[in-house]
């Protein structure tokens, strides 16, 4: 069992800038911390986020391994320390919370996988949304993000819960929301988006600012529509993990195959009409 780190004896944090602070908790001039120029709610959310990075630096970071051994599946976690606990892994990342801080999550990166400025910067340009979560502080590869509660729908769908048609509005108005933010809402599948109290969520932006066209959430409608509502809800019925598996693993298999082909058939028409060009020049 991993022990929580003592007090003493460990390595001092980090010299902690409060410019890196995002989102609500805005940016504190320290000189200003005993004057008036900062109010004491402002005051005690920068002083509960200290108290957070100092458990994250001194507890988290030195012993949590997290890696990526297959690029399209999700990481691995290893060596946790306690009371740390893990919420969710993706395909880039790992998400964990510490039981003294409720409303915030880490976010880890595996080493070398990509996406860490790419998410600040989207973090930064969706700003406040009821559907999203925020950004208040990033260092190279973690982000302490605004905590989600909620349920995937993926989850969901494993357990037999009934998932509104609000959850389906709700979402695709925040990714339109997005959308007007300049952003590109891109893998939106049901691991990436929650349900909570009847409301929809989005919890996976790192990708929103790939212009690669991206039909999983409309899949994941057309599922929804004509075989969710219809067929899985009326009867309760829940779908066993391995078969989710097999669903993903296939979907992003056939995905991979018509995205070849098109490819494919792309590059025969353009040598075509080449073809045509040269011989209609002669």
């Amino acid at each position: 069992m991993i022990l929580p780190l003592s007090v003493t004896g460990v390595v001092p944090l980090p010299s902690l800038h409060f410019e890196t602070i995002i989102g609500n908790l805005g940016t504190i001039n320290c000189s200003k911390t005993s004057g008036s120029g900062i109010g004491n709610s402002q005051m005690n959310d920068s002083l509960h986020l200290h108290g957070l990075l100092e458990e994250i630096y001194q507890q988290l970071l030195p012993q949590v391994k997290v890696e990526s051994v297959y690029p399209h599946d999700p990481v691995e976690v290893d060596n946790l320390p306690q009371p740390w606990r893990l919420l969710g892994r993706g395909n880039y990342a790992a998400v964990f919370c510490h039981p003294d801080y409720a409303d915030e999550v880490v976010k880890i990166y595996a080493p070398g996988r990509q996406g860490f400025e790419e998410e600040i910067q989207v973090y930064s340009r969706l700003g406040e949304h009821p559907a999203f979560s925020q950004c208040y502080y990033a260092k190279p590869n973690f982000l302490v993000l605004k905590r989600l509660l909620g349920t995937t729908l993926y989850d969901c769908i494993q357990r037999g819960m009934r998932i509104p048609k609000q959850v389906i509005d709700d979402i695709d108005e925040a990714l339109e929301y997005a959308r007007r933010k300049g952003l590109y809402p891109h893998d939106i599948h049901a691991r990436n988006v929650m349900m909570h109290e009847g409301r929809g969520y989005v919890v996976d932006i790192s990708d929103f600012l790939d212009q690669e066209s991206c039909s999983k959430w409309d899949n994941f409608k057309k599922a929804y529509y004509w075989l969710y509502r219809p067929i899985l809800r009326p009867l309760g019925l829940r779908v066993p993990y391995f078969v989710l598996d097999i669903i993903r693993k296939g979907y992003r298999a056939f995905s991979t195959f018509t995205k070849s082909c098109h490819r494919q058939l792309g590059m025969l028409l353009g040598y075509k009409s080449s073809k045509h060009l040269k011989r209609f020049k002669r």
